[in-house]
């Protein structure tokens, strides 16, 4: 196992903020559940205290004697902000000294790098190029990631956890993200950094990345495996993309059906899920069911080798 080729990859100057991440990303998602968790044990203590919640400051940590009562912006925020500033400009400035700047030779179109990566921050977009077809990779998907941030105040309209952090009363909320940036968008960059290799080639960590390395592994349409796709005619249009659309419709009818299940699991959502139009419902139906249709597609292609569900002659998925 060559575990040298996997600390050349962390320590790469490219990749400090990625080996940065793996770190922050699962620290600051702890602190800020430990403290949501704190807020959610002192709402359950004020909510069976009636006579504590009269007098309670409702804060974790609330008055005691000697505090003082009233935190003015300087000296006490001042103070920290430029500490805080102090120490990342220190940071910045030894990491620049240290560190060689990621610049390369100009380029060559004659000599190519392999594997040729984007910036880590586009290096998600370029591993779901593995799993879904250009356009809807590299055009649609990031559309709907964009529209999908922009509709999240128009669908949540729950006003419980605005200012203090809680998870009982965002629990749906919270999932969602946690589910959608940490499970799927950190782990595609991660993939794309650590794991993709020379011909984007799937190099578990510790392998070494050999650029003669050759994959026999054939990718197939789902129509192309069907249990019928033996009948004459059947790998042919429009009868490829009538399969497609019916598998694809009994996946969006499947996953709205699990989207709505864990919507209603508790009585606390039930109730957020009451307050919503049809309106509001429906999209954030749509955007759920294509945020759920990522990891489907990346277990057929690494599991089954599955690379396309639905297959027309305008586009694929």
């Amino acid at each position: 196992m060559d575990w040298h080729q996997l600390w050349t990859i962390l320590t790469t100057p490219d990749n400090i903020p990625i080996t940065a991440l793996l770190f922050l990303v699962p620290f600051y998602t702890w602190y800020g559940l430990r403290q949501a968790l704190a807020n959610d044990r002192l709402i359950a203590q004020l909510e069976a205290n009636p006579e504590m919640a009269k007098t309670h400051h409702r804060k974790v940590y609330p008055y005691k004697p000697g505090w003082p009562r009233e935190v003015h912006v300087w000296p006490y925020l001042l103070r920290i902000e430029l500490l805080a500033a102090i120490v990342v400009t220190v940071i910045l400035m030894v990491w620049s000294i240290t560190l060689d700047a990621p610049l390369e030779e100009p380029a060559n179109p004659n000599l190519t790098m392999n594997p040729s990566k984007a910036p880590w921050y586009f290096l998600g977009l370029q591993e779901m190029l593995v799993y879904f077809d250009p356009w809807m990779a590299g055009v649609v998907m990031p559309t709907l990631i964009i529209l999908g941030l922009m509709a999240i105040p128009y669908i949540d309209e729950n006003p419980l956890g605005n200012g203090y952090y809680t998870f009982r009363q965002r629990k749906f909320a919270i999932l969602t993200f946690i589910f959608g940036f940490i499970v799927l968008w950190v782990s595609m960059i991660v993939i794309g950094t650590m794991i993709r290799g020379p011909g984007w080639m799937w190099f578990w960590p510790g392998q070494t990345w050999d650029h003669n390395k050759l994959i026999f592994e054939v990718n197939r349409d789902l129509p192309d495996i069907a249990p019928f796709s033996y009948i004459p005619g059947i790998k042919t249009q429009p009868v490829r993309g009538l399969f497609g659309a019916a598998v694809m419709g009994i996946y969006v009818v499947l996953a709205g059906w699990l989207i709505h299940k864990l919507i209603t699991l508790t009585p606390f959502n039930r109730k957020i899920y009451a307050r919503m139009s049809l309106l509001q419902y429906v999209v954030m139906q749509f955007f759920l069911i294509t945020m759920l249709l990522l990891p489907v597609k990346m277990l057929l292609r690494l599991l089954f080798r599955i690379k396309y569900i639905w297959v027309t002659p305008w586009f694929n998925i």
